[in-house]
């Protein structure tokens, strides 16, 4: 397996816990939409897929932060998540937590770690 990067965004357009920018991946045969976020200066990627039901997050296009701008929130049944891990910390998600992509912010750009697999 050998990794690539994929542009995601520009570094300004990923605000501390403002906006999130969405992008897809291919997963297992299929496009499956993800976000980006900034939070305590980090950016942070996850699968725009709540832990507990196949939804995305968003209530609209890049709102993931809930009021406080401390916890990323779904939008169908309100499970908070933390927005440095993805991991689950309320909600009817039973403990299963966003699924994290790897990223990388280099020169004022946003990008995407990609595998490529091979068979």
């Amino acid at each position: 397996m050998a990794a690539g990067l994929r542009l995601i965004c520009t570094s300004s357009e990923v605000v501390d816990g403002g906006q999130g920018v969405r992008f897809t991946v291919e997963r297992y045969g299929r496009t499956t939409p993800a976000f980006v976020i900034r939070f305590h200066g980090q950016v942070h990627a996850y699968l725009n897929e709540c832990g507990h039901v196949p939804a995305e997050l968003d209530w609209l296009p890049g709102h993931f932060f809930d009021d406080s701008k401390l916890y990323l929130i779904c939008s169908i049944h309100g499970a908070l998540y933390a927005p440095e891990s993805g991991r689950c910390l309320g909600g009817r998600c039973q403990g299963k937590g966003l699924k994290p992509l790897k990223v990388q912010e280099i020169d004022g750009q946003i990008f995407l770690e990609q595998e490529n697999n091979h068979g």
